[in-house]
C-alpha cells in the first residue's frame, strides 16, 4: 500500500541509487535525494501519507526506536536493506548512554536539515603506543606517531541476532582521535558522508531538530566503531522498537513540526 508521495519517493529512491555506482557516485546521489525528498513541497505530505497508514506501519515501527546517541529514529521507507529512509528528530539536551560517542556507519549516507540547526564535528583515528588493534580509519590524512590527540575508548559495535538487533559493544582499546571539521548546519543545509568517516552531530538550538537521513549500499559492513571518553559502556545495549499506534503518533507529531517549520 502506498499514496502518491510514497510510490514516488520509492521510484526516485530507485532510479537515482539502484545499479553499479562507486561509492563517491552514491555518496552524490544519496545526497541529491534527501535534498529533493526533504523540501517543503514533498516531505510534509510524504509524512501525512505515512502518517495516515500508508506504506508499512507494521514494519517500519519494527525498526524505528529512540537512538542511544540521543534522537528518535522513525523508518519512512526501505527497500529491504539496500536503501533506508529515515527522519530523525533531534531533542534539545536529550541524551543516552551514548549521547557522546563519535562513530562510523555501516555504510554511506545522506542528510538534509529539514529544520532547526544540526552541529558536528569529523574526527580522524590517530593510531599509536596507546591506540589498541584495528587498522586507522577515518576522514583525515596524515598521522602524529606517538601520542597527541584526544584520547577514547575504542569499541566494536555490532548488531545482536533477532529481529530488533539489539547493539553490541566489544572493547577493543585505548584509541587517540584528533578533530579535522566543526560546522553547524541550519535547516536547508545538507551533507553526505562515506561509511568510515568518524563523527559525531547534536541539536544545536532550543527547539527540536529535524533531518532527513539516507542509507545506502547493498554491501553494508559487518560492524562500526564508536569512540568515547565518557566511560565504559555496557556490553549490549537493547533497542526498544516503537508499537505501531506509537509510531503512527510520532509520525503525526512530526507532521505538526513540519507544518510549523
Amino acid at each position: 500500500m502506498g499514496g502518491r508521495q510514497v510510490s514516488a519517493a520509492r521510484r526516485l529512491l530507485a532510479e537515482a541509487l539502484d545499479g553499479p555506482l562507486s561509492e563517491a557516485e552514491r555518496v552524490a546521489a544519496a545526497r541529491s535525494v534527501v535534498v529533493e525528498l526533504g523540501s517543503v513541497e514533498r516531505l510534509p505530505e510524504l509524512v501525512a501519507e505515512l502518517a495516515a497508514g500508508e506504506g508499512d506501519p507494521e514494519g517500519n515501527a519494527r525498526l524505528s526506536y529512540r537512538h542511544v546517541l540521543g534522537f528518535d529514529k522513525l523508518l519512512l521507507l526501505r527497500d529491504g536493506s539496500r536503501h533506508m529512509l529515515r527522519a530523525h528528530v533531534w531533542h534539545p539536551g536529550a541524551g543516552g548512554p551514548g549521547a557522546e560517542d563519535i562513530h562510523n556507519h555501516r555504510c554511506a549516507l545522506a542528510s538534509y536539515v529539514v529544520r532547526g540547526r544540526l552541529a558536528m564535528e569529523l574526527y580522524a583515528h590517530e593510531p599509536g603506543e596507546a591506540d589498541g588493534p584495528g587498522e586507522p580509519e577515518g576522514p583525515g590524512e596524515g598521522h602524529e606517531p606517538h601520542g597527541g590527540g584526544i584520547p577514547a575508548a575504542r569499541y566494536q559495535e555490532s548488531l545482536g541476532p533477532g529481529r530488533t538487533a539489539d547493539w553490541r559493544l566489544e572493547p577493543v582499546g585505548p584509541a587517540r582521535l584528533r578533530l579535522t571539521h566543526a560546522g553547524r548546519y541550519a535547516a536547508g543545509s545538507d551533507y553526505a558522508l562515506p561509511a568510515h568517516t568518524l563523527h559525531r552531530a547534536w541539536c544545536d538550538t532550543d527547539a527540536p531538530t529535524v533531518t532527513l537521513f539516507l542509507e545506502t549500499g547493498g554491501e553494508r559492513r559487518l560492524h562500526t566503531d564508536v569512540f568515547t571518553a565518557a566511560g565504559p559502556h555496557p556490553r549490549t545495549v537493547p533497542k526498544v522498537p516503537l508499537g505501531v499506534p506509537e509510531y503512527l503518533a510520532a509520525l503525526g507529531s512530526l507532521a505538526e513540526l513540519l507544518r510549523d517549520a
